[in-house]
């Protein structure tokens, strides 16, 4: 799609960026650049006058990250302005996460005019529908065309107010042509101050009836996978089945939660005394291959719960009944017996108590570990990295009473790329204390994202960084049978493991972050209990050397713990 027109650069880029903020945009992540200098400015002008706030970043990805982030917090449609050539395409980890998490993410990727595509001109590539399937809308706006109603579409598609389509990624492909600067004599309107734009909900608990008496008696459970809500506790609760939620479900809490639930599920199959009968899925399960077992086994019905479009998944590619209405997904999972809760409950209980004396009898921190005090302690916003740590929170975090913080994670694509700017993007937008959990690997990946420019607002973030010196999760995954049978070598370590010996202090020290190195979990916890004012990281050194023994022992006490409640029940 092309539009014509005789306006000015600039005269456009207010039209644009007037339409973006009527379409409910507040917040631009702005990366550097000439052929997006019409943007810049009309931006300025809008910041100057307290409608949008700026954020800049030098590297397009970390930008695309962090306006990534800022969506997530805020529920908002958040724009990333690149200028043209390479820096578009350096969106597309950005991009590709929003697509399969709907998240409202703007492009505006800036271009050259027409008479200039095709003939060899510096930075001058095909830029329209680069990100191809991943976006829900994109547009060519040539040079000096009125670029309202192509924003006022992208905005309807980016927020999924387009029928039958979930939010998502959007381009608006805007192409200039000099002058790209301001007139002479033309200067930014009187500062208004500039806008603040926090959407500060946290997590709150829902409340709904019990579940009538007429309903049949099932053995059904609950899984909560990524960005159930709470909406999944509360059906959980009010049907007295057990609930099975992921650590980014927001659903991880109440007195139905069982939390080793994943080292459970074989207690509860086909061959036991009391095996699952129905599945119902909140969210998107995204953990573990016992919950893809499940999910999985055509003679356990399932069913999910989609009240509205949702990106991560196409119909008629998952086995699941779809459910739009609470009501008639009620009738699909009855009530639980009585004696179907309290045996979840009961073994939940035990399994938890054998999960924490295998990591008390550790001497240093481990993985599992560190995930169940990060998730005791943090407060405000949780940010998971993918990898390891979201998992190990998942293993050994016990679920509370009411939700201690808003948890975030990417899991559209469970990508480790973009983590600490996904990160700082949600702690500014939400204006709330973060806390993120990452792996080493992970930090390192984006390690970029920790450069803020000189006067550029800084974020309320606490970094824990899992150190042990490369990637521990694929010795948990079947590299670790090969490593260990020894035919490969040390391919397994090279390939998989990624050692390194990167000095976490020095990085933090050249970026201006301060940094604290802990061994146990109780110096980790004396961390996170400390007032927090601006950027810090955690460092907690350990080694990978006896990550797959432990897992090894929690599954045997697991196993052990439950076996024994079961049988006396």
């Amino acid at each position: 799609m092309t539009s014509q027109g005789s306006f000015s650069s600039l005269a456009a880029a207010r039209i644009a960026v007037k339409a973006l903020l009527d379409g409910g945009v507040r917040h631009a992540v702005v990366a550097p650049g000439s052929r997006s200098a019409p943007m810049a400015y009309a931006l300025a002008e809008a910041e100057a006058a307290g409608r949008v706030r700026i954020l800049v970043r030098i590297d397009e990805r970390s930008a695309g990250f962090t306006a990534l982030g800022l969506a997530l917090s805020t529920g908002a449609p958040v724009a990333v302005l690149t200028t043209s050539g390479t820096a578009v395409g350096n969106l597309l980890p950005a991009v590709m996460e929003a697509n399969h998490a709907a998240v409202p993410l703007v492009v505006l990727s800036a271009d050259r005019p027409a008479e200039l595509l095709g003939t060899g001109a510096n930075q001058t590539t095909i830029q329209l529908d680069i990100f191809g399937e991943h976006v829900r809308f994109a547009v060519d706006v040539a040079a000096g065309a009125d670029p309202q109603r192509a924003v006022e579409t992208a905005i309807y598609a980016a927020t999924g107010a387009l029928e039958g389509t979930p939010p998502g990624p959007v381009q608006l492909n805007l192409a200039f042509r000099d002058p790209l600067v301001p007139e002479r004599g033309e200067s930014l309107p009187a500062t208004q101050g500039h806008g603040i734009f926090h959407y500060d909900a946290g997590p709150q608990p829902m409340s709904m009836s019990p579940a009538p008496a007429g309903l049949p008696e099932r053995r059904t459970v609950v899984l909560a996978g990524h960005d159930a809500g709470p909406v999944a506790e509360a059906f959980a609760r009010a049907h007295g089945l057990p609930l099975l939620a992921e650590p980014s479900s927001n659903a991880r809490f109440g007195p139905n939660a069982v939390g080793p639930y994943r080292q459970m599920l074989e207690h509860f199959g086909p061959d036991s005394a009391l095996p699952i009968e129905r599945v119902v899925v909140f969210g998107r399960p995204t953990l573990s291959r016992p919950v893809a077992a499940l999910l999985a086994r055509e003679d356990v019905p399932a069913a999910i719960y989609e009240p509205v479009p949702v990106a991560w998944y196409e119909h008629g590619r998952r086995r699941e009944q779809r459910f739009e209405s609470l009501a008639d997904l009620a009738e699909f999972s009855g009530r639980g017996p009585s004696e179907w809760l309290d045996a979840w409950l009961l073994a939940g209980a035990a399994a938890q108590r054998a999960l924490d004396l295998v990591l008390e009898s550790s001497p240093e921190a481990n993985g599992p570990a560190v995930g169940a005090t990060v998730w005791t302690h943090a407060r405000g916003q949780l940010v998971l990295g993918s990898s390891n740590g979201i998992r190990d929170v998942d293993l050994a975090s016990a679920p509370a009473p009411e939700p201690l913080a808003t948890v975030y994670a990417n899991r559209g694509l469970a990508g480790i790329d973009g983590t600490i700017s996904t990160a700082t993007g949600i702690a500014l937008g939400a204006g709330r204390e973060t806390t993120l959990l990452v792996g080493d690997v992970t930090f390192l990946h984006d390690a970029g994202g920790l450069l803020l420019g000189a006067g550029e607002p800084g974020p309320d973030l606490r970094i824990v960084v899992l150190n042990d010196a490369g990637g521990g999760i694929f010795g948990l995954l079947e590299h670790g049978k090969v490593e260990d049978d020894g035919g490969y070598g040390t391919a397994v370590e090279r390939l998989f493991g990624t050692p390194h010996s990167v000095d976490i202090s020095a990085l933090a020290a050249a970026y201006g972050v301060g940094h604290v190195s802990v061994r146990t979990t109780a110096e980790l916890a004396a961390a996170l209990a400390s007032p927090l004012k601006g950027r810090s990281i955690v460092e907690v050194r350990t080694d990978r050397a006896g990550l797959r023994p432990l897992h090894a022992r929690i599954k045997a006490a697991v196993a052990s713990a439950v076996s024994q409640v079961l049988v006396g029940a």
